[in-house]
């Protein structure tokens, strides 16, 4: 998938768990792992503004889209 979820940089750059984030966005800590691992299908907005307010950053320091350049289709 060409998103990326850095959510694991930010928090390790904040010195943050995964269980102090959990308490401060108010999210389960499974919905919350499941972010974290990039397993997620869709994040809400209301819940990308609690994790960018507690770790005090923008939503591009946790989602990064790459270019999937492998799925490209030629047609000749």
């Amino acid at each position: 998938m060409p998103i990326i979820v850095n959510l694991d940089v930010m928090m390790a750059k904040r010195k943050m768990s995964l269980n102090e984030l959990s308490d401060k966005v108010e999210l389960t800590l499974s919905n919350l792992s499941i972010l974290k691992t990039g397993k997620a299908k869709a994040i809400r907005f209301s819940t990308l503004d609690a994790i960018c307010k507690v770790l005090e950053c923008q939503p591009g320091d946790i989602l990064e889209y790459v270019n999937d350049d492998d799925t490209r289709i030629t047609i000749r």
